[in-house]
């Protein structure tokens, strides 16, 4: 069982800072990737960012120079630093982590809402 934990949402006005954690737990073994999807209310689930373990990361164009993604290795916590937050950004946000040697198995929070309004 792996058990995937984000917190940090919340409400923030426009040109904000929100920063999103995510803890892994459990059967963690052979970790490919952690990342950061979200979905508005109508609109389909989107990549944000995901970071390998090797560090190499991957940004939606929409949030590329305002977001930033990093990661925790060891502690198998992933981090995302929102920046200058548009109402665009509100969403709910959900962080995914890939397992896997032969073949990915994804594991998803629950998530957690994020508002950008005034």
């Amino acid at each position: 069982q792996v058990q995937v934990v984000e917190s940090g949402g919340g409400l923030v006005q426009p040109g904000g800072s929100l920063r999103l954690s995510c803890v892994a737990s459990g059967s963690i073994y052979s970790i490919r990737d952690m990342g950061w999807y979200r979905q508005a209310p109508g609109k389909q689930r989107e990549l944000v960012a995901s970071i390998t373990s090797g560090g190499s990361t991957n940004y939606a164009d929409s949030v590329k120079g305002r977001f930033t993604i990093s990661r925790d290795n060891a502690k198998y916590t992933v981090f995302l630093q929102m920046n200058s937050l548009k109402p665009d950004d509100t969403a709910v946000y959900y962080c995914n982590v890939g397992l896997g040697v032969f073949r990915r198995y994804d594991h998803w929070g629950q998530g957690t809402q994020v508002t950008v309004s005034s």
